[in-house]
C-alpha cells in the first residue's frame, strides 16, 4: 500500500533545515515547539529513516536529510502553486515588518504605501524599535522583515545603503555653537556613543540634554533646538536640517542600513515588498521614489 507525505510535515522539515534549530522555526511557522516536533517524528517515522541529526549542540541534516531536502522544496512549491490556481488569487495574510524610528523617514511610508496599492489584502504590521531589540525578534521568528542600522552585516541579511552620520539640529538651529554642545539622543541609540567618543576625541565638551526611552521626546528637543543629535544622511524628519557647522563638529563616519528576511516565511508579497524597500533605500536621491510594483514589472 502506498505511503503519502504530509506536506504540512514536509514544510516543518525544511523550516528547520533553513532556520537552524526547530525554536526558531516554530516562530516562523507559527507553531508550537511540540508541534513542529511532531512533525518531524512523523515524517521520519513516515520514511523510516532518520532526516536530522540532533547529537550536537545545533541541527543538522543527516545523508538522507539532504536528499530530501531539494525534492522537500519541490513538492512544497508545487503544492503552494496548485492551491494558488485553484482559489482567489488575491494575496491575504500579514507581514510584520520591524523598522528603527530613525530611518522610517522619508522611504518607509511611500514604500508602505504602494505595497498596499498591490496587495490590499495583506496587512503590514510596523514595529519601530532599536536594533538590538530587532534581531533579537528576528531570531525568535516574531518578524519577517527587518531593517537595522549597523556598522556591520551578520549572516543572512544584504546591505541596501552605506551612509555617512551627520550632526542634525532644529532648522535655523544655532545651539551647535554652545559649549558645552548639548545632546539629545535615546539611551539605546547606536549612535549616540559614536557621537560622544567623536567629540571626546576633538576635545569638544558636552552634555546630555536628554536621554530618552522615547524617541518622541528626543524630536521634542532636537526640533526645538534646544539640543542636536546624529542622523544618517538622507533620514531627516521634516523639523529638523543638517547642522551647518562647517567642519566645526567632528566628522562622524558611515553605518549601514542593512536588510534581513526570513528564509522561512517568504512568500511573493513579501519578495515585492523587500524590492520595494531595496529598491527605496538604495536609491541616490532621498526625495524621489518610484517603486517597482507588479504592473511596472509586467
Amino acid at each position: 500500500m502506498p505511503r503519502n507525505l504530509d506536506i504540512t510535515a514536509l514544510r516543518s522539515f525544511v523550516a528547520v533545515a533553513d532556520a537552524g534549530g526547530v525554536t526558531r522555526a516554530a516562530g516562523f511557522l507559527n507553531l508550537t515547539q511540540s508541534a513542529v516536533s511532531m512533525q518531524l517524528k512523523r515524517l521520519e517515522e513516515t520514511l523510516g529513516v532518520p532526516l536530522l541529526d540532533r547529537s550536537g549542540r545545533t541541527i543538522a541534516l543527516t545523508t538522507t536529510g539532504e536528499q530530501l531536502m531539494s525534492e522537500a522544496r519541490r513538492m512544497i512549491e508545487l503544492n503552494d502553486r496548485m492551491i494558488a490556481r485553484m482559489t482567489d488569487p488575491a494575496h491575504e495574510g500579514e507581514i510584520i515588518l520591524g523598522v528603527p524610528h530613525d530611518i522610517v523617514y522619508p522611504a518607509v511610508p511611500e514604500v508602505l504605501r504602494q505595497f498596499h496599492a498591490e496587495f490590499p489584502r495583506m496587512r503590514v504590521n510596523l514595529v519601530s524599535t532599536n536594533t538590538r531589540d530587532l534581531k533579537e525578534r528576528f531570531g525568535r521568528g516574531e518578524v519577517q522583515v527587518i531593517l537595522t542600522t549597523e556598522d556591520r552585516l551578520t549572516e543572512e541579511g544584504e546591505t541596501l545603503s552605506e551612509r555617512p552620520l551627520i550632526w542634525a539640529g532644529a532648522i535655523g538651529g544655532t545651539v551647535w555653537r554652545e559649549r558645552p554642545l548639548r545632546l539629545g539622543f535615546c539611551s539605546n541609540c547606536l549612535f549616540r556613543g559614536q557621537a560622544q567618543s567623536a567629540l571626546d576625541k576633538a576635545g569638544i565638551p558636552w552634555e546630555m540634554a536628554v536621554s530618552s526611552e522615547r524617541d518622541i521626546s528626543v524630536d521634542a528637543m532636537i526640533s526645538a533646538d534646544l539640543a542636536i543629535n546624529a542622523v544618517l544622511d538622507g533620514t531627516l524628519s521634516p523639523y529638523t536640517a543638517a547642522v551647518p557647522h562647517g567642519g566645526a563638529l567632528p566628522d562622524l563616519g558611515t553605518m549601514k542600513i542593512n536588510m534581513y528576511c526570513s528564509a522561512v516565511a517568504r512568500t511573493s508579497a513579501i519578495d515585492m515588498l523587500t524590492d520595494m524597500l531595496r529598491h527605496a533605500f538604495r536609491m541616490a536621491s532621498g526625495r524621489d521614489y518610484h517603486l517597482p510594483g507588479r504592473a511596472s514589472a509586467a
